[in-house]
């Protein structure tokens, strides 16, 4: 037994998407005998997708956690050339006990080598990017392969919460958790999956995910290139 906190660190960075971070931290910060740290490349304030997190963090002051997870955002493939924040998230999620993503915060584990022969979450938008880095993508909400546990686009991350919560606290802390914060989705609309989403719907969002999918694409090519060669 340790009187050592189970400590989860979130890798944040300027873009990402506030609801990727905010949604696992409402639920993970909760677990008893747990120590919550929002770190960033640079520390101090993160400009988010319309928030501001402020104080955060040098990820290079932290020595080492028991849980790291990245959120995700459009920056997501930018941020896989970024060499000294990929640094720290390699370096922590090599000595943790669960490497974590939500939404394509996967595509920053990959481009930091972790999530090579493994199975991975991803937003569907950019999930057939993960083959660049030697993931496999998988379709599933909530992913897990080994101690990668990774959550699809953006809610599926309170979804991963609570799969993290009852992997580390037991079904019966996640299902607390989960009443005590009401989550109960009952959308107005099926319309949050291509599965399912009406057809004019997914084609118009499509469209504009393609308007901007070549520059995600090139930086993606290129953190592959470097993580190939490293």
């Amino acid at each position: 037994m340790t009187d050592q906190p189970f400590r989860i660190v979130f890798a944040v960075f300027e873009g990402m998407t506030q609801l990727d971070f905010t949604g696992p931290h409402q639920f993970l910060s909760r677990m008893p005998g747990s120590e919550t740290v929002v770190a960033s490349r640079d520390g101090g304030d993160v400009p988010a997708a319309g928030l501001i997190f402020g104080g955060t963090n040098r990820l290079a002051d932290i020595a080492a956690c028991d849980l790291l997870c990245v959120p995700g955002g459009f920056p997501a493939t930018k941020m896989g050339l970024d060499r000294a924040f990929i640094a720290e998230v390699r370096r922590l999620g090599l000595g943790a006990r669960y490497i974590t993503s939500v939404c394509n915060g996967s595509l920053i584990l990959a481009a930091a080598g972790l999530l090579q022969g493994k199975r991975a979450a991803c937003h569907w938008g950019w999930r057939h990017l993960l083959p660049l880095y030697g993931a496999t993508p998988d379709p599933g909400r909530v992913v897990r392969d080994g101690n990668v546990i990774t959550g699809g686009g953006v809610t599926a991350g309170i979804d991963f919460a609570l799969t993290v919560l009852a992997e580390i606290g037991g079904p019966e802390l996640a299902q607390s958790m989960q009443l005590g914060l009401e989550y109960a989705p009952a959308p107005p609309f099926n319309a949050g999956s291509p599965n399912t989403a009406p057809p004019a719907i997914l084609a118009a969002y499509s469209a504009r995910l393609a308007s901007m999918m070549p520059a995600f694409e090139a930086e993606a090519r290129e953190a592959a290139t470097f993580l190939a060669a490293t």
